[in-house]
């Protein structure tokens, strides 16, 4: 390979965890998978990384950050027209059509987490700052007056916790249920949490 300063290097080996996990899972990607993708030795791998499990941990993390940076970017730019804007535009924005493979890549990491504890970390963060994001949509909705809701920071938990069991069932068993149910459904909840007429989030 041709040199590459170590950052640049560490960001080739995530590429190629990612494209193997793509393909394989995260639970069934290995040292040599990566190696072999990358055209290079195991050693490589592990001079960058100490563990395979901090690998796939560098890995999920790439795309599961991307995917609440740009969920955050469309809540942001719908902000000014109110929470229940801001909270539909959450709904319109998670899982995107081309998206399932990122969600794939969630319930392989949530599987993992038990038995690799850099993955577990990596999670439980990211999984922290989707509940933070729609945790001040909500309590920006109360002091607004706008929303009915006593522990905004528990009904952040509920509504994320619907969307991604929703989710998961989309991504398991796609023809039982439909994109487009999931998102109204997630929706119709988080309006019943929140005190709000059904359909005022619709998306």
């Amino acid at each position: 390979m041709s040199r590459m300063t170590a950052d640049r290097r560490r960001e080739a080996i995530v590429d190629a965890a990612l494209a193997v996990a793509r393909r394989k899972g995260l639970a069934s990607t290995t040292v040599r998978d990566v190696a072999d993708e990358m055209g290079s030795s195991s050693g490589l791998i592990h001079h960058y990384f100490a563990t395979m499990d901090d690998v796939l941990a560098s890995a999920f993390e790439r795309v599961a950050a991307d995917d609440l940076r740009r969920t955050t970017q469309a809540v942001a730019a719908d902000a000014a027209d109110g929470p229940e804007a801001a909270l539909a535009a959450f709904f319109r924005a998670y899982a995107p059509a081309d998206a399932d493979w990122a969600f794939q890549l969630w319930l392989d990491a949530w599987a993992e987490a038990a038995r690799r504890p850099a993955l577990r970390a990596t999670s439980q963060r990211l999984n922290l700052a989707w509940q933070a994001l729609v945790e001040g949509i909500v309590r920006g909705g109360v002091q607004a007056g706008r929303f009915s809701c006593p522990d905004p920071a528990a009904a952040a938990w509920r509504i994320i916790s619907v969307i991604d069991g929703l989710a998961l069932q989309v991504v398991a068993h796609e023809t039982v249920i439909a994109r487009s149910e999931m998102v109204a459904w997630a929706a119709l909840a988080a309006e019943r949490e929140l005190g709000l007429s059904e359909g005022t989030l619709a998306v």
